[in-house]
């Protein structure tokens, strides 16, 4: 008994080591005061040790594994309802919806790129190509991709017969300067990527100098952008993987538009513009974590049934229920705002994306 009281009495919760005012924050403290009632920080000036080091190191897990539990547990089956919870003022109990959007897109993702890295259809599309190869007659094909001395010949007087290219529609930085923005960068892209097509020049200084245009920093990023696009050309699928890449940042920045609409039509309930946008990343999060959970299973039977099954069936559903459990309001009013918002989530999110891909491009 008399060890235990030492013990207490020498660990950093013990009066000795408390203060009168928050080493964290500064907020004046009574040495009652176990943790500071302005931030939460332990009221302790004691220096650390290998043991308060890992008891705290234990503690936050402990507590980070109780938040990530509640919202998994509340996101998957109580749509709507993680939403009302934190809204109230149920904040520690889960994880910042933000964070959490951000970090289960992130891990699908990276997951799906793993998957795509160790799919065997590669491998058997590379089989199934050799088997081909082998069984081709091999005489048939030489035949048929070789060109005689007199196809060669007819194919010479046929491009020399071509007609000759358009020459290239100059413009000088004067009659650029006279047209308004959006035109004057089109048609300055335009000439540049002729330019760049006719010659093929890749320093942007030296082309610029050739056309007699300004050597500013606008004007070689513009001139730049052939690069970009003929790299694009050369492998889209590196493109591509680009701008999916960056779809959680994309819908991170488009759903406070879309919660615009949420705040207009339930305008009534007296929700504030944030707290429509935490339902948004709610719905967000519950799709995106689906979707790493059903990964898996249409890895293993190499289908996208239950993806597909997400996004016809469980999804919609899903996004009704979180509407009614978390703006209360009868099914036939749920239902119509349940398809002016679906309505207007495909329509918005269509602009934004080719938005999106154009900026994606541009910085490329």
């Amino acid at each position: 008994m008399k060890h235990k009281k030492d013990e207490i009495s020498t660990g950093r919760k013990s009066m000795q080591f408390r203060g009168e005012k928050c080493l964290n924050c500064g907020h004046p403290l009574d040495l009652s005061d176990v943790y500071c009632p302005h931030c939460s920080q332990l009221n302790s000036n004691k220096q650390l040790s290998a043991k308060d080091f890992f008891g705290e190191f234990l503690n936050s897990i402990v507590v980070f594994d109780s938040r990530f539990r509640n919202t998994l547990k509340d996101l998957l089956f109580r749509p709507g309802i993680i939403t009302r919870n934190y809204a109230k003022g149920q904040r520690l109990k889960y994880a910042n919806p933000f964070r959490f959007f951000l970090s289960v897109s992130i891990v699908y993702f990276l997951l799906n790129s793993l998957i795509d890295v160790i799919n065997p259809s590669i491998d058997k599309n590379l089989n199934l190509s050799s088997k081909i190869m082998d069984n081709a007659d091999l005489d048939s094909l030489e035949q048929n991709i070789k060109m005689t001395s007199a196809d060669a010949i007819r194919f010479a007087d046929s491009v020399e017969k071509q007609e000759p290219k358009k020459p290239l529609k100059y413009l000088s930085e004067k009659e650029l300067d006279t047209m308004n923005f959006i035109k004057s960068y089109t048609e300055r892209f335009s000439l540049y990527n002729s330019f760049y097509e006719k010659n093929k020049v890749k320093n942007a200084a030296t082309a610029l100098d050739s056309m007699h245009h300004r050597n500013t920093s606008f004007n070689r990023w513009v001139y730049s952008k052939n690069m970009t696009v003929e790299k694009i050309k050369e492998n889209p699928n590196d493109f591509i993987n680009y701008v999916i890449s960056k779809i959680p940042f994309f819908l991170f920045f488009f759903t406070p538009f879309f919660a615009l609409f949420f705040w207009l039509i339930y305008s009534r309930k007296k929700y504030t513009y944030m707290e429509h946008m935490v339902f948004i990343f709610h719905i967000f999060s519950f799709i995106f974590l689906a979707m790493l959970l059903f990964i898996i299973p249409d890895f293993i039977i190499g289908s996208k049934f239950f993806l597909g099954c997400l996004f016809m069936f469980i999804g919609p559903f899903y996004f009704y229920k979180a509407l009614r459990n978390f703006y209360h309001q009868s099914r036939v009013l749920t239902l119509i705002k349940f398809v002016f918002l679906n309505t207007v989530f495909v329509i918005g999110l269509t602009f934004a994306a080719l938005i999106f891909v154009a900026a994606s491009a541009a910085i490329y």
